[in-house]
């Protein structure tokens, strides 16, 4: 397992790469995200909720109300076009994160 404390930094970008292509729900993104990892990261729900809420704030994600597949009402978020720019911006700086980070790594 992946300790919250070295990831939380990007918790964003895990987000946002999940809404690139099509809005999802709170439950969904934290599925995908167990499932991607492999089980080696599962999100809190109260980080992933949080998560959602600032990017809300900042204008990343947008949310709207619709009905899912089995007929219940869920709260969905899509990105925004200012959320892909910050996406864009989150990948390139984890780029040179783990430049910087692979020169202390020894095998």
């Amino acid at each position: 397992m992946i300790s919250s404390d070295v990831i939380r930094g990007y918790n964003d970008l895990i987000i946002l790469s999940l809404l690139l292509d099509q809005p999802s729900y709170g439950y969904d993104i934290s599925r995908q995200i167990r499932t991607i990892s492999e089980e080696r990261y599962v999100i809190k729900e109260t980080t992933l909720y949080s998560a959602f809420n600032r990017l809300e704030k900042q204008d990343h994600i947008e949310s709207f109300s619709a009905v899912g597949k089995h007929g219940r009402k869920r709260t969905y978020y899509r990105i925004t076009e200012k959320g892909r720019a910050y996406y864009r911006e989150k990948c390139d700086e984890w780029m040179l994160t783990k430049k910087v980070i692979e020169h202390f790594i020894k095998e």
